[in-house]
């Protein structure tokens, strides 16, 4: 018998029409109520977090402005090496320092690049320089980036590596008279103090972040989503507010809040919220643009925690009351038939949903259900071996893809990029062992003439005969690749000067012998570098070519190292 026939009726038919009802009536009015609810506090709490960042923050970029319009901070700026106006600066540095909230300061220096620090604990009284700010380095990007877009104020979380400090960075450049960018200064706010009390305020079912112009978080409970350096990064690299949302739905939705916000741009207690869903949890989430500071707030609003339907419970006992004698007559009958099944199917669509195909048994009455349990469990099956097919092609081909991208087609080497990778990991290596590790730069000489006498093909062939030999020259835990043209690169594993010369004559020697058996006598002009702990890949690689440039101008088959 079929479901139809056993649920048709007019009793039953009654009591589902007026329970449904009066359950859409509950849920509507209660939902309505706390999303209503829901919506007012959220514009209350965004502004009550914006005016407690803002009164924390405000007085120090108020200082520190006044800072960067001290005329003695301007003349030592533009003469640096005068030793009495740097005396004077200091001491108005140090006066300031006593005003800041963090009583620190630092100032650096466009004509010299020189960075002056000193912290609460006055750890580096009269002794306030703390090092060069150096173009080349990654770490001192940030200063060189401001300057360059002459942003007179700005606000980053950035770690200070040489400092060995990570705050948030009130920074304001110092003009001229004239309007030329002379200086940086300002404070650094203590970043663990300032997420306790202005973001981790440890009320349940409510977070607070705050993120950039450009949606990149600078403030959070989690550091582990702080986007450090942002003025630095390329776009596509930070780590933006939608990383928050699993949904691209709910990530489109804030990116839009977020880009109304700008257009508005300082139109005072404008708010935007919406309904998001956040680790599988329906959230409201406010936001609101500050100018004084070019940042965003967000507050995120758990409204199953902050108000629980439980709170309108009371009303569903008026629809219980009406409907549970009937339904006890009810309940029995179709336990067994419908609901049991129904449930366990429901259970099972949702574990699949997951990615889960490990079902569990599923009751098959004989009806439409039982039917439809025994369709499901066979297309779950067709489901889970089409996906394992599918994961495997897929991990088959970016494997040869991966590999393909970082190999050199005619020398089956290493090429450019998987060098590029080769020399980050051992940079990574060197830093954290703390030991060096050899970059061998190698040309064969005359190759042009070789390439113009024989032709391209016969070309080829020598290149891939000096790949062979270099395979065979180095050491098992050793790398080579081809840079490009007639050129490799040997990165040499931790080792010392005398190895890294070793291995690069012997290279030389063993191409050159091996020619002269091959009937085309070749040879290479080798440069040599021992990389250090903290060098970056153009460090290595100018070094490197500067000992190569040197080897052929030393009349070429020989090893120089830089």
């Amino acid at each position: 018998m079929s479901l139809n026939t056993r649920f048709l009726g007019l009793a039953t038919a009654l009591i589902l029409c007026a329970g449904g009802a009066s359950w859409w009536a509950y849920q509507t009015l209660s939902q309505s109520i706390i999303e209503r609810w829901g919506r007012q506090v959220t514009e209350i709490q965004v502004r009550y977090d914006s005016a407690r960042l803002l009164s924390s923050l405000e007085r120090e970029i108020g200082l520190a402005k006044q800072l960067a319009r001290t005329p003695v901070l301007k003349q030592w700026a533009l003469e640096p090496d005068n030793s009495d106006l740097k005396t004077q600066a200091i001491r108005e540095l140090e006066n300031f320092r006593a005003g800041f909230g963090a009583k620190s300061y630092f100032i650096a220096l466009t004509e010299n690049r020189h960075y002056y620090f000193n912290n609460a604990q006055n750890d580096y009284a009269d002794d306030q320089f703390r090092y060069i700010l150096d173009p080349a380095s990654g770490d001192d990007a940030w200063f060189f980036q401001l300057v360059e877009e002459g942003r007179d104020f700005h606000l980053n979380v950035n770690p200070d590596t040489q400092l060995g400090v990570t705050k948030l960075w009130i920074d304001v450049l110092v003009r001229s008279e004239a309007g030329e960018v002379v200086a940086m200064v300002g404070t650094g706010l203590n970043l663990d103090a300032f997420l306790q009390d202005i973001v981790d305020i440890g009320q349940e079912g409510i977070t607070t972040l705050f993120a950039d112009y450009n949606g990149a978080i600078q403030l959070y409970r989690d550091r582990n989503y702080i986007d450090f350096a942002s003025i630095i990064k390329p776009e596509g690299q930070k780590k933006t507010v939608d990383l928050l949302f699993e949904h691209s739905q709910d990530k489109q939705k804030m990116l839009g809040m977020l880009a109304l916000l700008k257009k508005r741009g300082d139109a005072p207690g404008s708010v935007e919220s919406g309904f998001v869903v956040i680790d599988g949890k329906k959230h409201l989430v406010g936001v609101a643009y500050l100018p004084s500071i070019g940042w965003f707030e967000i507050t995120l609003l758990d409204l199953s925690v902050l108000v629980p339907k439980s709170y309108f419970w009371p009303l569903g006992l008026v629809f219980l009351a009406t409907l549970i004698v009937t339904l006890t007559v009810f309940h029995w009958v179709i336990r067994s038939r419908v609901l049991k099944p129904v449930v366990s199917l429901e259970a099972a669509v949702h574990r699949v949903r997951e990615g889960n195909y490990d079902l569990p048994y599923l009751p098959k009455p004989d009806n439409e259900i039982g039917r439809l349990a025994d369709h499901f469990e066979k297309m779950t099956d067709r489901v889970r071996r089409n996906t394992e097919e599918l994961e495997a092609r897929v991990e088959h081909r970016t494997e040869q893809l991966h590999r393909q991208a970082r190999t050199d087609p005619l020398t089956d080497l290493k090429n450019r990029r998987g060098l590029d990778d080769i020399l980050n990991e051992m940079i990574v290596r060197a830093e954290r062992e703390q030991v060096n590790f050899g970059i061998l730069w190698i040309d064969v000489d005359h190759f042009k003439s070789i390439n113009d006498e024989h032709g391209h093909q016969f070309g080829d062939e020598i290149l891939r005969r000096v790949a062979l030999w270099l395979r065979a020259s180095i050491r098992p835990y050793d790398q080579v690749g081809r840079w490009g043209g007639d050129e490799f690169v040997v990165v040499m594993g931790p080792c010392e000067h005398a190895v890294v010369m070793q291995a690069a004559e012997r290279i030389r020697a063993m191409v050159a012998e091996e020619s002269v058996r091959t009937g085309t006598p070749l040879t290479l002009s080798v440069g040599a570098h021992l990389g250090l702990p903290g060098e970056s890949i153009d460090t290595l690689l100018h070094h490197a070519d500067i000992a190569l440039y040197r080897a052929k101008g030393n009349g070429r088959n020989k090893v120089v190292i830089d």
